[in-house]
């Protein structure tokens, strides 16, 4: 069996793959594996990342709406409808988001 996976786009470009890890609560855990595109938005995941662990909830939120104009897309592996409105976190090798 295939485990479940999101490709994360920006357009036709791929930014990275989410590959299912689990479920906590309304989050849904995943392995994240970059792909070329991931340079161009990267920051603005490290942005978020950061302001969150400093307890910066203005800079977080910011840097979460950041990452919300840049207009990224979730495609189901298994060919489900596209999710477009998500909140997303990337850190190194592991992801999450919830939708």
């Amino acid at each position: 069996m295939t485990a479940q996976s999101w490709q994360l786009k920006r357009g036709d470009a791929l930014v990275g793959t989410l590959t299912l890890d689990g479920v906590d609560m309304f989050w849904t855990d995943c392995r994240f594996e970059p792909a070329a595109a991931w340079e161009t938005v990267r920051p603005l995941f490290e942005a978020s990342r950061d302001a969150w662990r400093r307890g910066d909830e203005d800079g977080a939120l910011a840097a979460d709406e950041a990452i919300y104009e840049a207009e990224l897309v979730l495609v189901p592996g298994d060919g489900g409808a596209p999710i477009t409105d998500f909140l997303l976190r990337v850190s190194g090798e592991t992801a999450r988001f919830r939708s």
